[in-house]
């Protein structure tokens, strides 16, 4: 059973930005971490968001999942302005995994992923034989169809991500946004959790946008990157992000040496060795 959405393509399924800005608003104090930001995401991709704590990436992720306002600009899905999806049909076309843990610590992780058929499900949430079949395959894309029965109070930070992404792929749609997904995993857990990212966008066509630190793990496995510095977006491909120096810039020392060939970051210690 497939468990992405209908096929995808580069041309109809992107995420795209135009003058977007981002930042806080209360009847009393607007507060703007960033303003005329343009980028793209194109359909099928892995795109990592890069930028110092502080530079606004949550900000940034949160205002395209209409988890708060912007404050001026456009947030298209493929070509869709996101103000025109209702409820019920946004749910259906975005997933979001956030970097806090589920508050759910006595339910079951196949309990988990089945929460992401509920905007198929109706008032009830009764799971039909198809449904079910949709949580079984969005586990065992992931690798986790042996835990469903684990309480998710005992699951690793790992474990625990992996059972995130299961639900918003038994959400089935094609755009998922992840907010630092990596950042309480050992090294092993990361170079797993971004191969599964990149196999499942590039595999079942997802559209895939993710906020994360791990620069040198986001130069080796996106497709694309968002550089967000000083209130500015700066995209284009590992490649030619390393080529234009951009990526130089944003690391900003000179005894860190990125290899434009490998795209492998190296620490001179020659001047802490002395």
């Amino acid at each position: 059973m497939q468990i992405n959405t209908p096929s995808t393509s580069s041309d109809t399924q992107y995420v795209n930005i135009q003058g977007l800005g981002i930042g806080y608003a209360t009847h009393h104090k607007r507060h703007v971490v960033a303003e005329e930001l343009e980028a793209r995401a194109p359909g099928g991709t892995l795109t990592c968001l890069i930028g110092r704590n502080g530079s606004g990436k949550s900000t940034l992720l949160r205002t395209v999942a209409r988890l708060q306002p912007k404050l001026g600009g456009r947030v298209e899905l493929g070509g869709q302005d996101t103000e025109i999806f209702t409820a019920s049909e946004f749910a259906r076309t975005l997933g979001v995994v956030l970097t806090s843990r589920p508050d759910a610590s006595n339910i079951t992780v196949g309990e988990v992923v089945a929460l992401g058929r509920a905007p198929y499900t109706g008032f009830w949430g009764r799971l039909s034989q198809s449904d079910h079949d949709i949580v079984n395959e969005a586990m065992r894309s992931v690798g986790i169809e042996h835990m469903s029965r684990r309480r998710v109070c005992s699951l690793s930070d790992g474990e625990c991500q992996k059972t995130m992404i299961a639900k918003t792929l038994a959400q089935q749609t094609p755009y998922i946004l992840l907010d630092e997904p990596t950042a309480f995993l050992d090294f092993p857990g990361k170079v797993e959790l971004m191969l599964l990212l990149r196999r499942l966008a590039h595999e079942h066509g997802k559209t895939i946008l993710m906020s994360t630190h791990d620069l040198e793990a986001a130069l080796r496995t996106a497709d694309r990157l968002w550089l967000l510095t000083d209130g500015a977006l700066t995209q284009g491909t590992p490649q030619e992000l390393a080529d234009s120096g951009a990526i130089e810039r944003y690391i900003g020392r000179p005894d860190v040496t990125l290899n434009h060939r490998t795209l492998e970051i190296s620490i001179n210690t020659d001047n802490y060795n002395k």
